[in-house]
């Protein structure tokens, strides 16, 4: 019976030190950034890895007041290249911790 609360001990002090590391994996992920772009990078914007957009450059070419559409389709481009790429690296740092876990 001692024997298997040791073990039991041992677990929990795994998943602490677990959970530690995803928290700093997680905090490391949110302060990284993350540029998206358009085609021809005509639109870029920058991203952290919590989502908020810091920064984006239009290329002044692309201004067209009789052409607003070509804009607007642009930076919902760059926008979605950048959510995807923070998407993707979230769950390639992310995904080490919850495989195997129950409930993930």
């Amino acid at each position: 019976m001692m024997r298997g609360m040791g073990n039991m001990q041992g677990m929990m002090k795994q998943m602490q030190k677990m959970q530690k590391e995803m928290v700093k994996a997680q905090d490391e992920l949110n302060a990284k950034k993350f540029t998206g772009s358009s085609t021809n990078d005509l639109v870029t914007v920058t991203f952290t890895g919590d989502k908020n957009m810091k920064a984006m450059a239009i290329n002044p070419e692309l201004i067209d007041p009789e052409d607003p559409e070509m804009l607007q389709d642009m930076i919902v481009l760059a926008v979605n290249d950048a959510i995807t790429k923070i998407t993707k690296e979230t769950e390639q740092t992310m995904g080490k911790y919850t495989k195997g876990l129950p409930g993930m």
